[in-house]
């Protein structure tokens, strides 16, 4: 593992995949639950979304950064 390069993702990001992909939420949902409008959300998740994409074909770590 230590060899692996990392790819980092935030707890925001962490949040926005588990409210929309586990819980179930729709955008506007996840964003009020966030606190946060429907397009910061929208961004969170293509940021993460890209990023996990990234690790899983790339064969990198994921790090969840606080």
């Amino acid at each position: 593992m230590c060899e692996l390069e990392v790819v980092e993702l935030t707890c925001e990001e962490i949040e926005a995949l588990r409210l929309k992909n586990i819980v179930g939420l729709d955008q506007n949902e996840c964003a009020e639950r966030m606190k946060t409008s429907q397009s910061t959300l929208q961004r969170i998740l293509l940021s993460a979304r890209t990023k996990v994409t990234e690790a899983l074909i790339n064969g990198k770590a994921i790090k969840i950064i606080k």
